[in-house]
């Protein structure tokens, strides 16, 4: 019924069911893991009314398993990308598996889906970290640059007294820049795509 995708492996459709409604991926080697994809085979839907909940478990330093909700996966949204590099500490919360998923070796994570009611995955909060940025690489690539611009420029600041005269160089206030970043930050968050008028 599900699938499970890390970049640079063979997609893995070999879930383990624990539960009749809960199944579990081992992910071997999971400290190079940045994002993990889960999706619907599209083989079997999901009953009406229900979706999975989406679980990343890692062993935590005394060998059990730190779980944390990832998100939700439904028959109107039958995948999802989780960010799951910055889950590798801090504390898990209630989760559907208990004990049922075995805890594995110390370098192997698991991913589980949990068949839940829509009513409750909708109540539940997943880990705010865990969520794939919406914005585009254009976007995040436009504010890197403009970060990096800004903190260029202003690294070469000096007051009007360490000015020493030199009649070829010109000198551009650093307000002038900040007025600029913040003006096309601004224009940015309104339109993305302003700058091709």
């Amino acid at each position: 019924m599900f699938g499970c995708v890390v970049a640079g492996r063979l997609v893995q459709t070999d879930a383990l069911q624990v539960a009749n409604d809960k199944f579990v991926f081992n992910l071997p080697d999971y400290e190079n893991v940045n994002h993990v994809v889960v999706f619907m085979l599209g083989t079997v839907p999901f009953p009406v009314g229900m979706g999975g909940a989406v679980y990343f478990s890692f062993p935590d330093q005394v060998g059990g398993q730190v779980w944390q909700l990832l998100g939700f996966i439904t028959n109107d949204k039958p995948s999802a990308i989780f960010k799951i590099a910055s889950l590798k500490a801090g504390e898990g919360g209630k989760h559907p598996f208990g004990m049922m998923a075995a805890p594995q070796a110390v370098s192997v994570a698991q991913v589980g889906v949990s068949i839940e009611p829509l009513d409750q995955l909708s109540q539940q909060t997943p880990v705010s970290s865990a969520t794939v940025s919406s914005v585009d690489s254009f976007t995040q690539f436009t504010q890197k640059m403009l970060d990096n611009l800004y903190n260029f420029t202003l690294s070469f600041a000096v007051t009007q007294s360490q000015m020493t005269s030199n009649p070829s160089e010109v000198f551009i206030p650093a307000s002038s820049i900040l007025k600029w970043y913040e003006n096309f930050q601004r224009r940015m968050a309104h339109n993305p795509h302003f700058w091709k008028a």
